[in-house]
């Protein structure tokens, strides 16, 4: 297909100066690498605009990443939800940032980022485990609010040399260590494919085995070791769950 980069009248396309702005940071300003995020509707542009880079010497195939985003569908109630007054056909950041928090409009958008998405106002909103948000945020908090009990009864967190983790043998003790392990390896998943969304799935199922670990084992008054062990990986989670947070823009609050 051929492409018009100037029309009769003397003016340029959109095309050439996309062309021209992407020669201009690999050229002149020496990117190595550019990642460019488009809406979807813009996919038929991805192979025109890498093929003129290509053809330019300047290495598009390689060098230049689209990602493509969805458009976003806001609900309430399962009904769609019109806030922009002024236009009727676009909603602002800051008309969706009157209604939720910023901490779960950062959530969310992570969340899904490669497919269309029905944003659920009122889910995003809630304060139960079926909003993952809180339910994240809410773990988090949780442990605080443990190691600062324990701190006013004089039990500190130990240091990793003076605890034995072999203890710790119950099946929630373990699914929470696992769980722990596998955060690295999500952060370098997100980083290749430029997906967001695996951050968020990793603190979501951390934080379940959290609270299932909670919930089954007994930290204050136990054995000492058994006590300081299970102090440990509590607060080990806990650092865990506010990195990932911390990495999507997203607070860990210390009480809730």
């Amino acid at each position: 297909k051929d492409d018009v980069l100037r029309r009769a009248n003397g003016f340029y396309t959109y095309f050439a100066a996309d062309i021209a702005y992407h020669r201009n940071k690999f050229a002149v300003r020496g990117f190595d690498r550019v990642i460019n995020i488009w809406g979807a509707d813009h996919h038929g542009h991805v192979a025109r605009l890498k093929g003129s880079l290509d053809a330019l010497g300047l290495g598009g195939t390689e060098k230049l990443d689209i990602v493509l985003m969805q458009l976003v569908k806001l609900l309430r109630d399962g009904d769609v939800v019109r806030m922009s007054k002024r236009t009727g056909k676009a909603i602002s950041l800051s008309d969706l940032l009157d209604e939720i928090p910023v901490d779960a409009a950062r959530w969310f958008f992570n969340a899904k980022p490669d497919t269309q998405m029905e944003f659920d106002l009122g889910l995003a909103v809630r304060e139960d485990s079926e909003n993952p948000i809180y339910y994240v945020e809410y773990a988090h908090a949780r442990i605080c609010s443990l190691l600062r009990a324990m701190k006013e009864e004089g039990v500190t967190v130990p240091a990793q040399r003076d605890v034995d983790m072999s203890l710790l043998t119950g099946e929630t003790e373990k699914a929470l260590m696992k769980q722990m392990a596998q955060f690295c390896e999500e952060i370098k998943l997100s980083a290749r494919s430029y997906d967001p969304s695996h951050i968020n799935r990793c603190l979501q199922e951390l934080a379940g085995c959290f609270h299932r670990f909670y919930t089954a084992c007994r930290i204050k008054g136990e054995a000492p070791e058994v006590q300081a062990a299970r102090l440990k990986l509590a607060d080990d989670a806990r650092i865990v769950l506010r990195n990932g947070l911390l990495l999507i823009g997203v607070e860990a609050p210390e009480k809730m």
